[in-house]
């Protein structure tokens, strides 16, 4: 099923009037059973970014929104994991699992801090929040970001190509870029510093859901981040690699692990009921 959603205004501790907090947003929902919200990453759109996981589909009720200023939702004069957040959170059905990839497990870990009753699992996948730990592989990455941000060009075909090698995307084989993935790069480049990130890691670490933080094994900087993700919420840890920063592409082994995530969760939950 697709359509639009206009997700409901929520306030935010750090309010500002040019970025929209009550947006019509474009969202897609296939399959039937337990739901799932599934945040994708920057310069893609939810059904993009999530088509190797359309799979599980057949035994789970998939939503996935294009984030404000993807795909076919409005675009916004700034991409900001907070407002993010409180946009997606009228999307979050009670019992649901919630997965982010990259900007989009930045933005999950928020919404799982703000939302918790509602969530049955969460899921991360190599989110870039370089500012949760000071060991010395994640603040490498961390200045490269941030000199790529305030010195690097701002021809979209170009920043891409050199934040693609930061990440381990794959860059855009030639000039230029399709409409809609310009677009997309163009928010990338104005979106609040994923550095400035401060997720409340110990609301998560006592919240009654488990917690899995997933990696390529592509990228020191990367790993250091999730594995001081994990420590601090007490999360499982994977490591998954063929894809690099684009794990979901990986598919089958990623879909594998996921699903058998939500199913333990799923038990773990029940069991803590009956008591």
């Amino acid at each position: 099923m697709r359509g639009r959603t206009k997700a409901a205004r929520a306030p935010t501790e750090r309010s500002e009037p040019d970025i929209p907090t009550d947006v019509d947003l474009h969202v897609e929902t296939q399959g039937k059973g337990r739901p799932a919200l599934l945040i994708h990453s920057d310069a893609t759109t939810g059904r993009s970014g999530w088509r190797k996981q359309i799979a599980l589909s057949e035994r789970w009720r998939l939503t996935f929104p294009d984030r404000p200023g993807y795909g076919a939702s409005p675009s916004t004069r700034r991409v900001d994991f907070e407002h993010e957040a409180a946009v997606f959170e009228p999307l979050l059905e009670s019992g649901s699992h919630l997965v982010g990839h990259s900007y989009g497990g930045i933005v999950a870990l928020y919404l799982a801090a703000a939302a918790p009753q509602r969530i049955l699992s969460l899921t991360v996948i190599e989110p870039p929040a370089f500012g949760l730990t000071e060991a010395p592989e994640a603040a490498k990455l961390r200045a490269a970001f941030q000199e790529l941000w305030a010195d690097g060009p701002r021809e979209p075909f170009e920043f891409f190509r050199l934040f693609a090698s930061l990440v381990g995307e794959r860059p855009w084989p030639r000039p230029p870029l399709p409409p809609a993935m310009e677009a997309g790069v163009r928010a990338l480049m104005g979106e609040r510093a994923v550095w400035e990130a401060r997720p409340d890691l110990d609301a998560l670490a006592q919240a009654p859901f488990p917690v899995l933080v997933v990696s390529g094994g592509h990228a020191p900087g990367f790993e250091t981040v999730c594995d001081a993700i994990a420590s601090r919420t007490n999360a499982q840890r994977a490591v998954i690699r063929g894809a690099q920063h684009s794990v979901p592409r990986v598919g089958q082994p990623f879909n594998d692990l996921l699903e058998q995530f939500w199913l333990d969760s799923e038990k773990t939950t029940h069991k803590t009921e009956k008591r």
